[in-house]
């Protein structure tokens, strides 16, 4: 659910017209809804009721720091993938503590912020992580806590680019390597083990591969309790899935069951921390753009807008669906269908095809559930920059993200002396 609504048949942000956000900063932009990203953070916390959990908002899915703001302001705890993400948790006001560093290649520089600004846990994915946090652990003279990311193998029946549970893919470790990491571990003056980690992918829509990875996690818990290694909490990751199209993906309430019936069936309660991402910003964000012209061709009838694949590179990277919306409620032109496209370079630069739209030149669309993976993804290829982004609160809105120009491209660069 989402507070993008028609009211006298113009599409709102909550209480604010888009017709009158773009007035004010143009277009290509991308909208949030606070109270959107509120509800689905809530919907989480309150789907494990008195189970003892944490919800850590995936950073990677939406890093702008009033996203991550709104967020922390709730109490909710972070999932980092770089140092630079580290950097937007701290200056939107999120605690350290309640981070978590994930990924698979932590440079020593990210290291050494992490373990400065007390980060709460790095998932460990390789040896070398291992060596490398606890020199640099011993170097200042605190402890890190860590938890090793098994790898179940298991196929979550997602798009293979963002699948991470599988053995082919790069993620994780195997059950065998992962104990030989513990038991390292374990005489590390410097380091403490927290728990256990996984993570099988995105846009997962149904319950039976988080049961099938959840299973393999506690049986390999109960593997480390034959070495006396107390596992005291299971960071299982996201990837709960958003209807983009026809998707019935499961409820924070069924997911969270799940995970409570399972541990309970081995009479167990163990801390659980999950990481949603998508899940929270998905359906808080649309991207605003204009009709640029409408082209017919033997073929085709295009729909030519402003906004472009390096703006929401998610149809092109992954054939991405996203319902794509006139924010005129009964549009405005003959109704037709369309190619929309954009104005790069690249035969790839689409939204979506074979809509049916009734728009003419100047005519504004929504692309929804546009707020996960789409600024983040963003680039400024064809020299385009990027668009503004805006957040909702209520019958205000402001500029969270000012729009580039064309000289900000260019001020890392130089020509020869």
């Amino acid at each position: 659910m989402d507070y993008f609504n028609f009211k006298n048949s113009r599409l709102h942000a909550e209480d604010v017209s888009i017709s009158d956000i773009v007035e004010a900063v143009g277009t290509p932009c991308y909208v949030y809804s606070r109270a959107t990203l509120e509800r689905h953070w809530h919907a989480f916390d309150r789907a494990f009721g008195d189970y003892p959990h944490r919800i850590h908002y995936a950073v990677k899915a939406n890093s702008n720091l009033a996203v991550l703001n709104v967020l922390a302001r709730l109490g909710s705890g972070f999932d980092i993938v770089s140092g630079g993400e580290l950097a937007r948790v701290i200056r939107a006001g999120g605690e350290t503590g309640q981070t978590i560093f994930s990924g698979v290649c932590k440079q020593d520089w990210e290291v050494t912020r992490a373990l400065q600004s007390g980060v709460g846990a790095f998932n460990i994915e390789s040896d070398g992580e291992l060596e490398l946090i606890s020199e640099i652990a011993g170097r200042l003279e605190v402890q890190a806590a860590i938890s090793v990311r098994i790898n179940p193998d298991v196929d979550a029946r997602t798009h293979p680019y963002i699948s991470t549970g599988l053995k082919q893919n790069k993620f994780g470790l195997s059950e065998e390597h992962a104990m030989e990491i513990y038991l390292r571990a374990r005489k590390a003056p410097n380091i403490r083990i927290r728990g256990v980690a996984c993570h099988i992918g995105s846009q997962i829509v149904e319950l039976d591969p988080y049961r099938d990875a959840l299973e393999k996690v506690l049986d390999f818990s109960e593997r480390l309790a034959g070495h006396a290694i107390e596992v005291g909490e299971i960071d299982f990751g996201g990837g709960l899935g958003v209807r983009y199209r026809d998707e019935t993906p499961p409820a924070p309430e069924e997911y969270a069951r799940q995970i409570a019936e399972q541990m309970q069936s081995r009479g167990l309660v163990i801390p659980v921390a999950i990481e949603p991402g998508r899940a929270i910003a998905g359906n808080a964000g649309i991207l605003i753009t204009r009709v640029h012209s409408l082209k017919h061709n033997e073929q085709s009838t295009f729909c030519i807008v402003d906004a472009a694949m390096n703006d929401l590179i998610r149809p092109a990277l992954y054939q991405a669906y996203h319902e794509i919306v006139e924010v005129a409620e009964n549009g405005e032109g003959e109704r037709n269908s369309y190619d929309v496209v954009g104005p790069v370079c690249e035969s790839a630069d689409f939204m979506g095809k074979d809509r049916e739209l009734a728009v003419r030149p100047g005519s504004l669309l929504a692309v929804r559930t546009a707020g996960a993976y789409g600024s983040v993804l963003g680039s400024n290829y064809n020299s385009r920059p990027r668009p503004a982004e805006v957040m909702v609160d209520g019958s205000q809105f402001h500029v969270v993200r000012g729009r580039e120009d064309v000289s900000a491209l260019m001020q890392l660069e130089s020509t020869l002396p």
